[in-house]
């Protein structure tokens, strides 16, 4: 038995993995590895879009119902009206996601506020602090991300969403001028909203949300720009802008409007941009409001973790993805409501 070791050693090695063979083995692995992971990736975005655009939809649709019981679509914001233009900050703030919440199944959170006081006064149930999954898209983190600042909310704690409505193809504070499917001083019926078609008129998108908590970005309840307001910031032609006078696209200066994900060089004006070289790693670039100067308006752009796009939904309620590279003329007929346009994406 024991002269007969050596050779059995040698049949046991020859029978085994030798060191070379298991490394080739392992690289055989992770290079499969590596090749499913993606594939898995693109599986699981497929399915957040999928869930995301859902979500999208349920919205669109309680606003139809909101329309359909009220005859008038719901205001952007309930902000003071007798202001020629609109003032974010003025009024209750209370945006168009708190008017519709009992249309779309959330009856017990919209019976927590309080409609006489504002999104920043409400009681200790704190309704703007919640986070329905309906106004979540699992692409984005904002699960358990908030708007509070010392300043801005008076130390009043929001949750962030991920949806908002359009309410101008120029700038928020002109959508009283220039409106889009959701406005807040003048009240439209089904005809208004429909002088463009339905079926070809912009209505609801996503946007995303950063952990800074001076970020307004996705805060549903309150009727901010990029909180749960976009406007597309494609000025209008004319010099002497009226009331009523329509709106007639400046195709001049595409280059300033604010397609999904922009990049500049126009970028996200909110009341607070905090740590601005983080927020354009994040691809979330802003610049911070200014009462007067260069920065005294607001506009900000679609935006989402999907690659290529994000994700819309129409007036009459279909939903679509926009790439990025989007024609942005196309968008602002889009957006608008009073260009007499109806067209569709080429």
């Amino acid at each position: 038995m024991i002269r007969n070791l050596p050779v059995l050693l040698r049949r046991a090695r020859r029978s085994g993995f030798t060191l070379v063979e298991l490394l080739v083995v392992i690289a055989i692995i992770g290079a499969l590895v590596s090749l499913l992971l993606p594939a898995v990736q693109a599986a699981r975005e497929a399915a957040r879009r999928i869930q995301c655009q859902n979500h999208l939809k349920q919205l669109a649709l309680a606003v139809t119902n909101y329309a359909d019981t009220l005859r008038m679509y719901p205001a952007s914001a309930i902000v003071d009206t007798s202001q020629r233009e609109y003032d974010p900050k003025s009024g209750t703030m209370l945006s168009w996601i708190v008017l519709i919440l009992p249309y779309a199944e959330q009856g017990n959170l919209h019976q927590q506020f309080n409609f006489n006081v504002s999104a920043l006064a409400q009681s200790t149930a704190e309704p703007q602090a919640a986070q329905p999954a309906l106004l979540l898209c699992p692409s984005d983190l904002a699960k358990g991300r908030f708007l509070q600042d010392p300043t801005l909310t008076g130390g009043k704690r929001l949750g962030k969403g991920n949806y908002a409505a359009w309410v101008s193809p120029y700038h928020v504070e002109f959508q009283a001028r220039y409106r889009a499917a959701l406005t807040s001083h003048r009240g439209h019926t089904h005809g208004v909203v429909s002088s463009d078609g339905t079926s070809s008129t912009l209505m609801l998108s996503e946007v995303l949300t950063r952990g800074q908590q001076s970020d307004e970005r996705g805060a549903w309840a309150v009727g901010w720009n990029g909180a749960s307001q976009l406007a597309f910031d494609l000025h209008h032609i004319e010099k002497v802008e009226l009331f009523g006078a329509g709106y007639n696209p400046d195709l001049a200066h595409l280059d300033s409007s604010q397609p999904p994900n922009n990049q500049g060089p126009n970028l996200d004006v909110l009341y607070d941009c905090p740590s601005p070289a983080e927020a354009q790693l994040q691809r979330m670039p802003c610049n911070k409001w200014e009462e007067s100067g260069s920065l005294n308006y607001l506009s900000s752009a679609p935006r989402s973790r999907h690659p290529g796009g994000v994700n819309v939904a129409y007036v009459d309620g279909h939903v679509t993805f926009f790439p990025n590279q989007v024609d942005t003329a196309t968008m602002a007929y889009l957006v608008s409501i009073e260009d007499g346009m109806s067209v569709q994406l080429p």
